[in-house]
């Protein structure tokens, strides 16, 4: 239990360029992992690993590592920052205990700033902030301070202040210790602390005594000592930044420049000081696999194995398959149950991650992320746990594709090789769906927008040499349900000699238009109904309200509740009970009809004042609908939302339209109606 005390599960989160693979570059090269310190402008970095990610400068999949550091073992993930890729955020915020949110001292909170965040506190994920760029031109820390108040309920506590901006940057104030703290040696690996200058203290005193008023506002433990007036001991007032932020109402805020090395390690014993152990976090909730009641599951090493996987990296050979522990060890062939199909399972070999590099170990335990290998019919979001307590965590929610692409081989002879690989893409990522055109059964890949199509289908012809043709994008429409309706369905038929049966009632409604695209659940009483036919009957609808609806596209927002099945001891089977539920949707679908829904987008666009007019004029009748205009230093940023229909080809107007000089961020903001001529 001493060890798992010194475990930190983070992940580094932000807006696209805003420093995270730099910064993690930095805690790889400090911590003494990496002999050198990668560069995404020399296509050096070791976390951004594929050819993809080094060629575009961006991160692609999230990446993980094991970093040692004093005392301390870090589990770091790096995640993207761009919206096609939120995927790979969403998974890894699932099994983190704390994250790093990094920010750009030039552009503030930026869109994908605030919606990782957001995702963050969905999942309950305590967050330390670091202020990046501060040598850039345009940098400004007060400004980001106050931007991240204003956005996220003023919960910035900045324990260091910088000294200097832009090129005159050297180094940061300690506002707790009241030091200097300056870089030297290669890499700025050398820590150098100082007293400070009288100018500095004043200015360190001012930001000490608010760190102490803010707080008082949220501890017990420093409100009675600042009243009484009592000096607060530093250990007193670190423990209680620690408890306040494991409790989410404080966020402590760093500042450097990755790129330039400046920061890096304090912002490492951070992680160290202030985000919590798996033993800090007090249980982590799970749900009871044949009752369906919470419970929790405490992080022990005596109790029960249970995991969860995150990530796969799909293989010709052999998935690796990415798991959080949470409790229990884990040994190799351990015998295991996959929660979700019940079947049972065996890791054949475990790994300690190191980006593309693995290293094999006989064991692991709780608060551990490792890789596996042999793992069969597992996928992202199961549940894996020892026979003696059989639990499920929940599972790891994925938005809705929105853009797809007709894709074929060249050649007639890759047909099933490109099938094989289509099916691998998915496997890894469950943001990728593919399909097949109503109209002309041609292939259908599709994903979260145009780059992560591209990058997927790259990866076709360059990773797995199968040369393909790939059509226009087109939108990705959904149906949904235009009223409520009850369908009871009596399945009878003869199969050779054998009579099957099976009955069953399913309520059917609409959902609104938020987060939950399906509601798939059971409402029956009987215990006697073999739970067998009761998760054939979900697993139906599940694909069944994917499949398409009247107008061939899938449905989403669509409640489906089992009310009643009814069974024959001699001639139901599984498939009776599946076939029935596909026969009340098809019923439902009938009866009440359905509504084709568009996707939208949220578009965000930073441009000079004197190309606002312009840029409104291009988006008028384009169906967009802008919610906001408003000043940032010398730029405007328009907030609005536009039907992705409207979208193609933006990002080649925008330029022409600026002069080069705008910038635009877009993510899936739901969907909208649309008529059907």
């Amino acid at each position: 239990m001493d060890s798992i005390q010194h475990i930190r599960n983070i992940s580094i989160i932000a807006h696209i360029d805003a420093g995270k693979t730099s910064t993690t570059e930095g805690f790889l090269y400090y911590s003494g992992l990496s002999h050198r310190y990668g560069s995404i402008d020399d296509g050096t970095t070791v976390m951004d690993f594929l050819p993809e990610e080094r060629e575009r400068g961006i991160t692609i999949a999230a990446s993980a590592a094991t970093i040692p550091w004093k005392d301390a073992l870090i589990h770091l993930i790096d995640t993207p920052g761009h919206i096609d890729f939120t995927a790979e955020v969403e998974r890894s915020l699932r099994v983190i205990d704390g994250a790093v949110v990094i920010f750009s001292a030039v552009e503030g909170v930026e869109a994908q700033s605030e919606k990782v965040w957001r995702q963050a506190d969905a999942y309950g994920v305590p967050k330390i902030a670091f202020i990046n760029k501060m040598d850039r031109v345009g940098a400004s820390f007060e400004r980001t301070v106050e931007q991240i108040n204003s956005v996220f309920n003023r919960c910035a506590l900045p324990l260091q202040l910088p000294l200097g901006v832009e090129n005159s940057f050297t180094g940061m104030l300690d506002v707790l210790t009241r030091e200097q703290i300056r870089f030297r040696g290669e890499r700025n690996a050398e820590i150098i602390r100082e007293p400070l200058s009288p100018d500095q203290d004043e200015l360190c005193q001012r930001a000490y005594n608010a760190v102490v008023e803010r707080l008082a506002d949220v501890s017990e433990v420093i409100a009675e000592l600042f009243l009484a007036e009592e000096d607060i001991p530093l250990a007193v007032l670190r423990q209680e930044i620690r408890l306040q932020t494991w409790a989410r109402k404080i966020v402590p805020v760093f500042v450097g420049s990755a790129k330039r090395n400046l920061g890096i390690q304090p912002l490492i014993d951070a992680v160290v000081d202030y985000l919590p152990s798996p033993l800090d976090v007090p249980t982590y909730q799970a749900f009871d696999l044949k009752s369906g009641d919470p419970v929790e599951v405490k992080t022990a090493a005596a109790a029960p194995f249970a995991g969860l996987i995150f990530k796969v990296n799909a293989s010709v050979t052999a998935d690796l398959f990415y798991m959080r522990i949470y409790a229990g060890i884990l040994k190799v062939n351990a015998t295991l149950v996959n929660t979700r199909t019940g079947e049972k399972v065996r890791p054949r070999q475990l790994f300690k991650i190191f980006a593309k590099n693995t290293e094999q170990i006989s064991e692991a335990g709780p608060g551990d992320i490792v890789g596996m290998t042999g793992l069969k019919d597992c996928s992202i979001g199961d549940t894996l746990c020892e026979n003696r307590r059989l639990v499920t965590f929940e599972k790891i929610s994925f938005p809705e594709p929105v853009i797809s692409m007709v894709v074929e081989p060249k050649f007639s002879k890759d047909k099933d090789k490109l099938d094989d690989v289509l099916d691998m893409l998915c496997r890894e990522d469950q943001t990728l769906r593919r399909a097949s055109a109503e109209d002309t059964g041609q292939r259908l890949l599709s994903g979260m927008g145009e780059l992560h199509l591209e990058v997927s289908l790259k990866r076709v012809s360059t990773d797995f040499n199968v040369d393909i043709r790939c059509g226009e994008p087109r939108v990705a429409y959904r149906e949904t349900l235009k009223a409520a309706v009850v369908e009871k369905v009596v399945f009878e038929k003869v199969l050779g000699d054998t009579p099957i049966y099976a009955e069953i009632t399913i309520a059917f409604k609409p959902l609104p238009r938020g987060e939950t695209m399906f509601d798939i659940k059971s409402a029956l009483r009987d215990g006697n109904i073999p739970r067998a036919y009761i998760h054939s009957a979900e697993r139906a609808l599940n694909d069944g309200l994917r499949t398409g609806g009247l107008h061939g596209y899938p449905l989403i927002y669509v409640a489906a509740t089992i009310t009643e099945i009814k069974f024959s001891q001699e001639s139901t089977t599984e498939g009776a009970v599946a076939g029935a539920a596909l026969q009340a949707i098809d019923q439902a679908l009938a009866k009440v009809g359905t509504t084709v829904l568009e996707p939208i987008m949220h578009l965000e666009i930073l441009t000079p004042d004197d190309t606002v007019g312009e840029i409104s004029m291009f988006l008028q009748p384009r169906r967009a609908v802008i919610r906001d205009i408003y000043s940032i230093d010398q730029m405007k940023k328009i907030i609005c939302e536009v039907p992705l229909a409207e979208m193609f080809g933006f990002g080649k107007a925008l330029p022409r339209l600026s002069g080069g000089r705008a910038s635009f961020s877009m993510e899936p903001s739901g969907y909208q109606e649309m008529q059907v001529k």
